[in-house]
């Protein structure tokens, strides 16, 4: 496979906005509210991303994670957005955007919330926004989402969006393979 181009820059401070959301890349004054939503909620988040709940330890420790989220969206490798409700300005989470590169180019998908935002559409909301961003600004000719099998709201997210579960390869050298991820994905030229 070859490399595609990476696309044009992406512009890191234009939010993408939704009925009641604004999504935007992190700013270091962001840090307090971040790391408070991962220290509260470590045991909810650790299962679906650890390597998120283990780099962010301590306030210092957002500082850092948030300045490599700043240089991976110079860079294009990863984009990651805050979600912040507009009306009150409360942070609920975020959602981020990891591309592959290699034509056609995927984006695979990442979203959390605190647990007190969950129940509310919110991430229904905040996925609808990013796929425009994925498929127009990245050129991605596939989004993709994985789900833990034991997180049903997850899974009814990314298929509120029209994302549709790929079925399980078979793991002819893996007879017992891990089954607890589902897989979902959105074609650019699906409709919605």
């Amino acid at each position: 496979m070859y490399a595609a181009s990476l696309p044009l820059r992406a512009p890191a401070h234009t939010p993408l906005l939704s009925a009641r959301l604004t999504l935007r890349p992190y700013l270091p004054s962001d840090q307090a509210a971040f790391f408070q939503v991962i220290d509260e909620d470590r045991p909810r988040l650790r299962p679906s991303f650890p390597s998120r709940e283990a780099s962010v330890k301590s306030l210092p420790d957002a500082a850092s994670v948030l300045a490599m989220f700043e240089q991976d969206w110079a860079a294009g490798r990863l984009y990651v957005f805050g979600i912040w409700h507009t009306e009150s300005h409360a942070y609920l989470g975020d959602i981020s955007l990891k591309p592959n590169w290699t034509s056609p180019i995927t984006a695979e998908i990442g979203y959390y919330l605190a647990a007190a935002a969950e129940g509310h559409g919110y991430a229904r909301e905040a996925l609808a926004a990013v796929v425009p961003f994925g498929f127009e600004t990245l050129g991605a000719a596939r989004l993709l989402i994985r789900c833990r099998a034991d997180n049903p709201r997850s899974c009814a997210v990314a298929e509120s969006v029209a994302f549709t579960p790929l079925p399980p390869r078979p793991r002819l050298l893996q007879p017992f393979s891990n089954r607890s991820i589902l897989y979902y994905i959105r074609k650019q030229h699906e409709s919605a």
